[in-house]
């Protein structure tokens, strides 16, 4: 007997070719984790019948790598996966300076499964770069 998706399923992200030369897919956690970092990679305005889609972390890429800016990065994934991603609740996001990497912030998601009451956590390194860097 086939195993039932409770959460659901979708195209795999980044787009894969599966074994058998079809579409690759993802289910369950997989397609919830991969649905946040579609949206926490897009900035808003990058979609073009989605404008608003995405997450605003991307006008903070040349902030200072500070608790500040911690703050604001923490505040734009909160609410952007709050907006866009309806399968998960009690979203917690602890953004901190990577003290190894100057350039690195390291962001922290706890999440909670909506479906299956299961709670998951989620890495995200985002990067900002210095003034005048490409």
């Amino acid at each position: 007997m086939a195993k039932r998706s409770i959460v659901g399923t979708g195209f795999a992200f980044p787009m894969q070719i599966d074994v058998l030369g079809g579409t690759e897919v993802s289910d369950e956690d997989a397609n919830i984790r991969q649905s946040m970092m579609l949206i926490l990679g897009t900035a808003p305005g990058e979609r073009l019948y989605r404008p608003d889609f995405g997450c605003a972390i991307h006008d903070i890429m040349f902030e200072p790598n500070t608790m500040l800016t911690a703050a604001k990065i923490e505040y734009e994934v909160k609410k952007s996966l709050l907006a866009f991603e309806p399968r998960v609740a009690d979203v917690e996001v602890k953004a901190a300076p990577d003290i190894d990497e100057p350039t690195r912030m390291n962001v922290s998601i706890t999440y909670v499964i909506r479906k299956t009451n299961t709670t998951a956590n989620l890495v995200y390194p985002f990067y900002l770069r210095k003034e005048g860097e490409a």
